[in-house]
């Protein structure tokens, strides 16, 4: 008798550790893209949200508010070499990035600030602003999906896309 007590104890307990454990755990997956480019390391660490039916751009996401550009922690930028993104010089180090969705602008903002949660934003802490330039996406892209690909032409492009919007910045690795 007193050993199934016992074992009802622990078992209640589990249940709740359990519990609280997926209470905490983020709802969006996280991933690190990475790059080299030029000879320098980048990296993007960012939760992924998904659609799941909803209207993302101009609701979930409005337009004319700083966006974490992510779920759960605030997305970061690592770069090991200074870097040229649309014109605004970043050099070597860890960032945190947003952006400022617009109806037909958005732009990119750096953020020196980094270790936060995702909304916790201070807009004294902006490195800089850069515009992106907007397009649709060739077919629904349910989650979130940040990238630094290879630009042929040379540099680099990071591209943001997410629902049917792709946006995109030049870069390019300071010599």
């Amino acid at each position: 008798m007193r050993m199934s007590k016992t074992l009802a104890g622990l078992s209640a307990i589990l249940v709740c550790a359990c519990g609280i454990a997926q209470a905490q755990a983020p709802k969006s997956p996280h991933e690190t893209t990475k790059a080299t480019i030029e000879g320098a390391t980048i990296s993007v660490e960012y939760g992924r949200p998904s659609v799941r039916g909803r209207k993302i751009m101009g609701e979930l996401v409005p337009y004319g508010k700083v966006w974490r550009t992510g779920a759960d922690e605030a997305t970061t930028l690592t770069t090991d070499k200074d870097l040229q993104i649309g014109g605004t010089s970043i050099p070597a180090g860890k960032y945190t990035v947003y952006t400022l969705p617009g109806q037909n602008d958005w732009q990119l903002i750096v953020n020196k600030q980094t270790g936060q949660w995702g909304t916790e934003y201070d807009q004294k802490q902006d490195l800089g602003r850069i515009p992106l330039k907007k397009a649709a996406t060739a077919g629904p892209v349910e989650q979130l999906t940040i990238s630094i690909d290879k630009n042929p032409a040379g540099g680099g492009v990071l591209k943001i896309a997410w629902e049917n919007t792709e946006l995109t910045a030049p870069l390019t690795v300071k010599k």
